[in-house]
Parts: structure tokens; C-alpha cells; sequence
């Protein structure tokens, strides 16, 4: 038996390559996407505020799959060529960013509104005084929420792999397919689920405390 996992490992280890890579960009994008909502929700225009609600409701409350088929099946309908991972990372970094929007507009009411003061009269302009001043707090304080909207990510990313995405949920299946072992092929996949959340958790713990500790 543990011949045959071995022989399992290589393919699921690309596959988990392929998972990391799309749950980062994601990620990414899903901050950068918080951000914009932020600016979006503190408009005078209300037909932006308008849509950031109605863009937040829509990507929490509607399963993340079907937001994946719709974003990979309606531009081929419109004759627009689309790449899956363009798509895949897409989806979830506009899912991600309904989430994390919440969890930066936290961070943001915390900090000292000093700070801004402080910024405009040493002449930052607001994209200097939110990139140098701002996000380098929310990061801190919101870490802890951060780092587990990011094992969310990761974990929410086996949908990726029904749009021919070769992700590690895909590889465990195709495995599946050509060994019909599935316990064993999916208690690893399991596993390796596992081990990148798990390295996510403590990278962030251990970037927490360095944090502390230079404080």
C-alpha cells in the first residue's frame, strides 16, 4: 500500500503546485477587489455604494460554484475566448473580495484617525497616505481574519477543478478514475488539503509574533 500512495504523490503534488498558485492569485485579487469596495462604499455617487452592496450580497449569498460556471460559461456564449485559470482565479478572487471587504472595513475603524491627519499635513496625497499608512495597519490588525479567509480560499478551490483546471481535487479524481481506489486517493488529497491550510495558519502565527515582538 505505501508503494502505491508513493506513486500517487508526484501527480498530486503538481496538482497541489496548481491549487497554491490559484488560491495566491486569488487572494490577490480578492484584496485588491476589498479595496475598491472600501473606496466604492465611502462615495458621495450613490450608484457606486448602490453596487458595492448589491456585489457583496451577490457573492455572499450565492454558491461560489455557481459563480465560477457563470464567469467561465457566459463569455464563450458572448464569442469571447476565455482562459479556465483566468476564470478560476477570477471567481475567487471576487468572492474573496465580498469577504474580505468586511474583514479590512474592521481594520480601517481601527486606527487612530490621527494617523490621516497626521499623513495629509506631511503631504502624502490619499493613494499614499491608504498604500504607505493605512493598509500596512489593517494588515495587522486584521491578520488572524486574513489568514483564515485564505485557508478558506484554498480550500474552496477543488471547484476549480470542473472547469478542466488540473488542481490537486482534479488529479485525486483522475487517480480515482484509473487506479478505483478512492479512499486511498482521497485520504491523501485530504491530507495535502491539510498541510497547505496548516502552513498558511503558521506562516501567519509566526508573522503575528514577529509583528509583536518589534512592537
Amino acid at each position: 500500500m505505501l508503494s502505491r500512495l508513493l506513486e500517487y504523490m508526484p501527480a498530486l503534488l503538481n496538482g497541489a503546485w496548481v491549487t497554491l498558485f490559484i488560491a495566491s492569485a486569488a487572494i490577490a485579487v480578492g484584496f485588491v477587489g476589498a479595496l475598491l469596495l472600501r473606496s466604492m462604499q465611502h462615495t458621495h455617487i450613490r450608484v457606486i455604494r448602490w453596487f458595492s452592496r448589491v456585489y457583496q450580497s451577490f457573492f455572499r449569498g450565492t454558491p461560489m460554484l455557481v459563480q465560477l460556471l457563470i464567469l467561465f460559461y457566459i463569455p464563450p456564449a458572448l464569442n469571447w475566448d476565455i482562459n479556465p485559470y483566468f476564470a478560476a482565479i477570477a471567481a475567487l478572487g471576487m468572492n474573496s473580495a465580498a469577504y474580505q471587504a468586511e474583514i479590512l472595513r474592521a481594520g480601517f475603524q481601527a486606527i487612530p484617525a490621527g494617523h490621516g491627519e497626521a499623513a495629509s499635513i506631511m503631504g502624502l496625497s490619499p493613494w499614499q497616505n491608504l498604500w504607505y499608512v493605512q493598509v500596512p495597519q489593517v494588515v495587522r490588525y486584521t491578520l488572524p481574519s486574513l489568514i483564515s479567509e485564505m485557508g478558506d480560499i484554498v480550500k474552496g478551490s477543488a471547484i476549480v477543478s470542473v472547469i478542466t483546471i488540473t488542481d490537486l481535487m482534479r488529479v485525486g479524481r483522475q487517480l480515482v478514475g484509473t487506479t478505483y481506489r478512492p479512499i486511498e486517493v482521497f485520504v491523501l488529497v485530504g491530507l495535502l488539503y491539510l498541510v497547505m491550510v496548516t502552513f498558511i495558519q503558521l506562516a501567519g502565527r509566526y508573522v503575528e509574533r514577529r509583528w509583536k515582538a518589534q512592537s
